[in-house]
């Protein structure tokens, strides 16, 4: 299994503090929020690389992290060389360009580089090894809202999503779905047709709309934390939190 950790946005939200720096290198707590990330990775077994995919304008801040990190997988970052939110190739694009690039022939575990979550990783890969099929982390939120600025699912009985709606104005269940990943190698290819459809470069949550749709896909429910460190504030109360 191969890991992705999308860091290539620009987090304007949090200008000046991102406006040179990458979001993904601000520290929480006594360590970066991608730091808190590769140590989750790092207890997975199944997972014998690690892919940092980021822009230009970012790309030697994670390189100089990287080289002065003693990692016990493999860490490779790679530049999709865009240089603003005008030229992103967004969640999605950077997805595709890093299997393309890498060649990824084997399952794959993709998380958003700003994800701040609590819940252990090895519980989520035994879901999927037991489901067979994608899958995606998921949590009930009740705050509607809050439920506005996620991909929101409904599913049956067996949490295989019937329907997922990226950020609805009206919310139709109170899932959530996070920018936590699990693809079978199998799904990989369906990244090209994605693209060939015309469909949306940002969101990550988009392609799990169009993949639902063709393949079985599940929700891996979660009750731990996570936080959406987006703006000044919710930074604030992160580290406040975590020191």
């Amino acid at each position: 299994m191969k890991c992705i950790l999308l860091c290539a946005g620009y987090a304007t939200r949090l200008f000046p503090l991102t406006e040179n720096f990458p979001k993904a290198l601000l520290k929480v707590g006594k360590k970066p929020i991608l730091g808190h990330i590769i140590d989750q990775v790092n207890e997975i077994k199944d997972v014998d690389e690690i892919f940092i995919i980021t822009n230009n304008r970012y790309y030697k801040h994670f390189v100089e992290y990287v080289s002065n990190k003693n990692n016990i997988k493999k860490i490779e970052v790679i530049n999709d060389y865009t240089n603003s939110n005008d030229d992103r190739l967004g969640a999605i694009g950077d997805t595709k360009y890093v299997i393309d690039k890498k060649n990824i022939k084997d399952d794959l575990l993709v998380i958003a580089g700003d994800s701040l979550f609590e819940f252990n990783l090895n519980s989520m890969i035994e879901y999927y090894k037991l489901k067979k099929a994608s899958c995606v982390a998921a949590q009930y939120i009740e705050d509607r809202e809050l439920l506005k600025r996620f991909a929101v699912a409904t599913v049956d009985e067996n949490l295989k999503i019937l329907e997922l709606i990226e950020k609805p104005e009206h919310p139709n269940s109170n899932i959530g779905v996070y920018a936590i990943y699990l693809y079978p190698k199998e799904v990989l290819k369906l990244f090209d047709s994605y693209f060939k459809d015309g469909n949306k470069c940002d969101a990550p949550g988009n392609f799990i709309e169009y993949l639902y749709k063709r393949e079985n896909v599940y929700l891996y429910m979660f009750k731990e934390r996570f936080f959406d460190v987006g703006t000044h504030e919710s930074l604030a109360e992160v580290n406040e939190i975590y020191e």
